[in-house]
């Protein structure tokens, strides 16, 4: 195995944990402020909307260069 396909796998097993982290993080923040249905589903949606735009970004990167 080279180092850069390492890297890559690695980037996208620790990129994947980073981001269940942040959801997890989310969910324990909604929890402690006592947001409510509502002001969950609101903070996952406008705290979600990085992480889709980050998978939209590489998404695009990686059609492009086909």
């Amino acid at each position: 195995m080279s180092e850069a396909l390492f890297s890559q796998i690695a980037m996208y097993v620790l990129l994947t944990a980073l981001i269940a982290y942040m959801g997890f993080i989310v969910w324990d923040l909604a929890k402690k402020s006592k947001a409510g249905r509502f002001g969950t589903i609101t903070l996952f949606i406008v705290l979600g909307a990085g992480v889709l735009g980050f998978i939209i970004k590489t998404v695009l990167v990686e059609v492009m260069q086909l």
